[in-house]
């Protein structure tokens, strides 16, 4: 039985801590969908998500309305675009993504993920003509969103790839200058990425999935900043016993929701992802999180040790409340997307060195980054590259989300509006990175990938 109190509790979590469903996600294969000619290929790839998730934002909607659980965002995410586009015969990609902008339009979706390619021991043609058509490809849409994976701890770093993405994110952010770079926002460049990843802009529809499947992303920094604030000066026992309580309650409003989407879009249920996604709302913030467990600011010394705590405890609560849990499940550190983050860059205290380290014990990486527009191309290739090596050392996904802002200098800030708030342009080491990324070539995986 559910107590009263749990009910009221619940709904104080909604109302007053920021608690929502941050995203309801449907996946979709396009592997039947290829075509040597291309206008018939992205005709089947309208037809066949437009058939599959018509009805996905009116299903959320009553969900919504029924339980007064707020549902922040519905989104679609399709096999690669990279393999689909494979048997086709077009100078470029730009098309694909034209017909998946058009199908999340219809659909009436938030985004649409999975303009990607998956090269982390090397590019096919099909990967690299992709990769080259995603500048364009992104500034003509308004939904789509795109991933390249670089690595892993199986095959290693591919440095082409590295290589050729610095360059990428400097030409998304030059098309997109007149909107502080906001195609690159829609960008994330991975090591070890999942292929149930619900969230933005880096999911995509793993080709060991089902036909279409539905995966939800929870969120609830505000809730565990709360629950935080009733147990002031407690131990770290305690503070972990707490957020793993709290997880648990978070997870299970995401098991709720997404059995529920599941059996009314006759879909089957793939996971909940419990990842702490922060808002640019004030409480809604994992560095507020790390703050009420006694540090002064987000980013001082300490922070790594606290995050760490903060990640292992949401996994461990997460994972008592669903059998199903998958994704990334951990606290995401997007600076842009995060008012604490934000007021620790300002400050000085937060820095890109520091949030590389903090990625080594969270979730994904360097995330939602404004940087100088002037930073070369091999300078933002090195720091995907140590991102990369984090994430196929630690076995675990890192990413990296970085916007080169034209004529932007350290010190000033970027509005970008809605979940992707503001960013402070923050400092990256002028000293060069070229004459390393240019040597090419594959960081071979290292000794733990021998695991068979």
């Amino acid at each position: 039985m559910i107590s009263q109190k749990d009910i009221l509790s619940t709904i104080e979590m909604i109302d007053q801590q920021h608690l929502d469903i941050r995203t309801v996600t449907m996946g979709v294969s396009l592997l039947g969908c290829t075509d040597e000619n291309v206008s018939k290929s992205c005709d089947k790839i309208y037809n066949k998500i437009c058939r599959a998730a018509g009805q996905l934002v009116s299903v959320c909607e009553e969900i919504e309305t029924e339980f007064g659980i707020p549902i922040v965002n519905k989104r679609i995410s399709v096999t690669p675009v990279a393999l689909v586009a494979a048997a086709s015969e077009g100078e470029d990609d730009v098309p694909f993504a034209l017909s998946l902008d058009r199908a999340a339009k219809e659909c009436g979706v938030d985004f649409i993920g999975g303009f990607s390619a998956l090269v982390q021991k090397g590019m096919t043609h099909s990967d690299e003509k992709l990769i080259r058509s995603i500048p364009q490809a992104l500034a003509e849409t308004d939904l789509v969103c795109s991933s390249v994976n670089v690595g892993s701890t199986k095959a290693g770093i591919n440095m082409d790839a590295v290589a050729l993405l610095g360059k990428i994110i400097k030409n998304t952010a030059e098309l997109t200058a007149d909107r502080n770079a906001i195609g690159c926002a829609k960008l994330v460049v991975f090591c070890n990425a999942v292929e149930d990843n619900p969230f933005m802009a880096g999911a995509f529809h793993g080709i060991g999935e089902t036909e279409k499947v539905i995966n939800v992303g929870v969120s609830g920094p505000g809730v565990v900043y709360h629950a935080l604030k009733h147990i002031k000066n407690a131990s770290f026992d305690a503070m972990a016993e707490m957020i793993k309580k709290t997880a648990f309650r978070i997870t299970r409003m995401g098991q709720l929701v997404a059995s529920e989407a599941s059996k009314r879009l006759e879909t089957p249920f793939g996971i909940v992802d419990l990842s702490l996604a922060p808002t640019p709302a004030v409480g809604d913030s994992v560095a507020r999180i790390l703050e009420e467990m006694g540090l002064e600011t987000c980013g001082t010394h300490g922070t790594t040790a606290a995050l760490a705590l903060l990640n292992d405890a949401v996994k461990k609560g997460g994972i008592m409340a669903s059998s199903s849990v998958g994704g990334l499940s951990g606290a995401f550190i997007p600076v842009s997307e995060d008012e604490g983050m934000i007021a620790a860059a300002e400050k000085g205290t937060l820095t890109v060195d520091k949030l590389e380290a903090m990625t080594c014990v969270c979730s994904v990486g360097l995330d939602m980054l404004a940087i100088p527009g002037d930073t070369p191309a091999e300078t933002i290739s090195a720091i995907i590259a140590d991102e990369a090596a984090v994430g196929m050392v630690n076995s675990k996904t890192t990413a990296v989300r970085l916007l080169p802002v034209p004529g932007k200098k350290p010190g000033d800030r970027i509005e970008l509006g809605g979940l992707l708030g503001s960013a402070p342009v923050m400092a990256v080491h002028p000293e060069s990175a070229a004459a390393f990324i240019a040597r090419g070539g594959r960081i071979p995986s290292p000794l733990q990938s021998l695991k068979n």
